[in-house]
């Protein structure tokens, strides 16, 4: 009798341990509202450099040299892209030319990171071999460094390789991104073992197991290293590899264009807009997407 006393105690003792932690955890309406009110400051902070963008593409000359600068244009004008739409067009090398060397550029880079490093982020999670773990160490050790210190190796590879000059000395670094394979190892590694069992099991081959089992179930993944690399590949201008003028992509033209001076303030506005809205509508158009796939991430054998 004296001991079920003793256990009845000790639950009740946890049990209110657990009732006054869940009472700690949930917020006074005072709470969530200062906790909104800091979610709104924090939400302007980071949309107003959009909105500037925005505004700025669409501000006359007189309003864009305007001091102290207004956030919000007055008096709206399209001059700015028509500006850079004849500049553009002066060019010898067509504007036509820079947009393909821009799709076939960052499309390469983008696609061949993406399945080169899910390609090698499957048997490093779903496969025992000898040396696993060294290599997978040897990925996390690489993204330690910045680009600047790996800059001059890589540009002697690419020279030794003699893809100096052509669209290879681009799109080949961005398929070694150590980050990719680290991110897609990560979510591999929660897809259950007996869901690729099953699959062998019923006479799939290695390489239909990846494509249609691993893939799709890890298809948040591949959405959102896509959208990083979309951006770090649009913003690339192949200065350091490319000296044709009739390979270099739509990045370099638009910067040389917004480096003119005063006098291309406006091109420049419309460019900074250009620059910045391509990438923004890629992320919303896969924003969908990885948040509707998300769920896939807490599966569990």
């Amino acid at each position: 009798m004296m001991g079920k006393k003793m256990r009845k105690k000790k639950t009740g003792k946890i049990l209110g341990i657990f009732k006054r932690r869940e009472k700690k955890l949930n917020r006074s309406a005072a709470g969530n509202t200062i906790l909104f009110i800091l979610m709104t400051i924090c939400g302007l902070a980071m949309i107003l450099p959009l909105v500037m963008i925005v505004n700025n593409s669409l501000k006359p000359l007189d309003e864009l040299f305007q001091f102290p600068p207004k956030i919000f244009v007055r008096n709206p004008t399209l001059e700015n892209f028509s500006d850079l739409f004849v500049q553009v067009n002066d060019s010898w090398v067509p504007f036509s030319r820079y947009i393909l060397n821009t799709v076939i550029i960052t499309g390469g880079g983008m696609v061949g990171h993406v399945v080169i490093a899910s390609m090698a982020a499957y048997p490093l999670s779903k496969h025992d071999f000898p040396g696993k773990k060294i290599l997978f160490a040897f990925v996390v050790m690489s993204m330690m460094f910045s680009w600047q210190v790996t800059q001059i190796p890589q540009y002697m590879i690419i020279s030794w390789l003699k893809i100096n000059n052509t669209y290879l000395a681009l799109i080949l670094p961005a398929c070694s991104f150590g980050m990719g394979l680290y991110l897609m190892k990560q979510f591999m590694e929660q897809i259950p073992d007996s869901l690729i069992e099953s699959a062998r099991l019923d006479g799939a081959s290695e390489y239909r197991t990846f494509w249609s089992i691993v893939m799709p179930n890890v298809k948040p993944a591949w959405l959102t290293l896509a959208i990083f690399q979309f951006q770090q590949m649009w913003g690339n201008t192949g200065s350091t590899f490319l000296r044709d003028e009739q390979l270099k992509p739509l990045q370099y033209s638009l910067n040389q264009i917004a480096a003119g001076g005063a006098a291309r303030a406006g091109a420049g506005a419309a460019v900074t807009f250009i620059v910045a809205a391509v990438p923004i509508t890629f992320f919303l158009i896969c924003q969908r997407n990885v948040l509707e796939t998300m769920t896939t991430s807490g599966m569990k054998d």
